[in-house]
């Protein structure tokens, strides 16, 4: 190594300085490749098929009960919003200032209360200018009459002509009628001076005032008179609304047009706490919707409800019928059918297609597709696949705590129903 020149040392460091690199890099290579190998192995080990098999899961375990049977009876839903059972646009009936109000905007005001005043001067002082006029004409007419009979003693002898006769007479008459136009304008004046205090023609919520005092009003006929206010009636109120021509059909045929019971649920509430009669159904169906008109008039004591208010409606469609029974979470959805799964003595799943009906107190009515027979599966619904194999565990449908029907679900067909009796 002594013998060595400085540049054959040099190149011998930078020889062993590529010889230190190499080995690095085979040393790190190594440490990936090596794993990936064993992967591999391991992989081929499992595929050749010599291991031991996969433990087999037992099938999963589903809760299973017969259909409930129960009477029940089916209601037509609608909805259908409040209307006032009269309303009144409030306008006057003379011309003037208003001087007064005599209520507060929205309250309850009964028939002949007095609402406005209009300023009373002018009409009272033509009452008094048309009784002046008949204390004038009947003043005439007593004249007239005074004149006539000192004439009808004088015709014997020959003293008065019969025309003279004829044209005190025809005086008589002419002031028997002017005296009657001067009452006549002395009952105008007087309802002049009754119009000038406008009265609540009805009894019912009155709206805000739209005059208010210092303002001028103008009668007259239809919108040209000043609007003063409006008052709605609301007690009873109308419920209206619209029906199929199917429906129709099968209250015509039944005889339910009208005096059927119907119960109806504001949107806020679960409960039917509003009842009323069908009273009203229209002359024809209206061509473009295919429906038809009805109206049902419902007690609003407290006058709670108001009209425009939009409501739930359920009418009895018929008598009681015995029906099928699930929870309606046993109910499943394949595209447009409706299924629920039942199970076979040997275990194994089946789908069944059904027909809806209404919900009641969470059951679902069943119109057709199962048998009371049934194992229908209530619980573990999302572990079992028709054609599969389950471990079905007894169970039992429970009836509906309440009486109350529930909101169909959405795409559920109308219609609800109640348990009978």
């Amino acid at each position: 190594m002594n013998d060595l020149t400085p540049i054959e040392m040099t190149q011998l460091e930078d020889a062993e300085d590529a010889n230190l690199g190499s080995q690095s890099r085979s040393r790190r290579r190594l440490m990936w490749i090596v794993p990936l190998v064993v992967a591999v192995a391991l992989a081929w080990y499992l595929l050749r098929g010599d291991s031991a098999p996969a433990a087999v899961p037992p099938p999963p375990v589903v809760t299973v009960a017969a259909p409930l049977q129960q009477e029940v009876t089916e209601w037509d839903d609608y909805i259908g919003r409040f209307e006032a059972s009269r309303s009144v646009e409030l306008r006057p009936r003379v011309s003037g200032e208003i001087t007064a109000v005599h209520f507060r905007d929205g309250e309850i005001v009964r028939k002949g209360q007095p609402l406005f005043t209009i300023d009373p001067r002018p009409y009272r002082a033509a009452l008094a200018e048309a009784q002046a006029g008949v204390a004038t004409a009947r003043s005439d007419l007593a004249l007239a009459r005074t004149e006539l009979e000192r004439a009808r003693r004088l015709i014997d002898d020959n003293a008065v002509a019969q025309s003279e006769i004829d044209a005190l007479e025809a005086r008589v008459t002419a002031s028997q009628a002017a005296l009657a136009a001067a009452q006549a304008r002395v009952r105008s004046r007087s309802l002049d001076v009754e119009f000038t205090t406008v009265r609540a023609p009805i009894t019912g919520r009155i709206s805000y005032r739209r005059v208010d005092p210092g303002n001028l009003v103008a009668a007259g006929d239809g919108p040209s008179a000043t609007l003063l206010t409006t008052i709605n009636a609301t007690d009873p109120l109308y419920f209206t609304f619209n029906g199929s021509e199917g429906l129709f059909l099968e209250a015509r045929r039944e005889g339910r047009e009208r005096g059927a019971q119907i119960d109806i649920r504001l949107q806020d509430e679960t409960d039917y706490a509003w009842h009323g009669t069908l009273d009203f159904t229209d002359n024809g169906l209206d061509p473009n919707s295919g429906t038809i008109r009805a109206r049902a008039v419902v007690r609003n004591p407290d006058n709670f409800l108001s009209p425009g208010m939009f409501g739930n409606m359920r009418m009895a469609s018929g008598g009681t019928e015995k029906a099928l029974l699930v929870p309606d979470t046993a109910i499943q959805t394949d595209q447009t059918r409706k299924l629920v799964l039942v199970v076979a003595k040997d275990g194994t799943v089946a789908a069944k297609e059904v027909e809806l009906g209404p919900v009641i107190g969470g059951l679902r009515v069943i119109r057709g597709g199962l048998s009371p027979n049934d194992r229908v599966i209530i619980k573990g619904t999302q572990m079992a696949m028709p054609g599969a194999k389950v471990t079905p565990k007894a169970g039992k449908i429970a009836p509906p705590t309440s009486d109350k029907p529930e909101t169909a679900v959405a795409g559920a067909p109308p219609g609800e129903a109640t348990i009978a009796g």
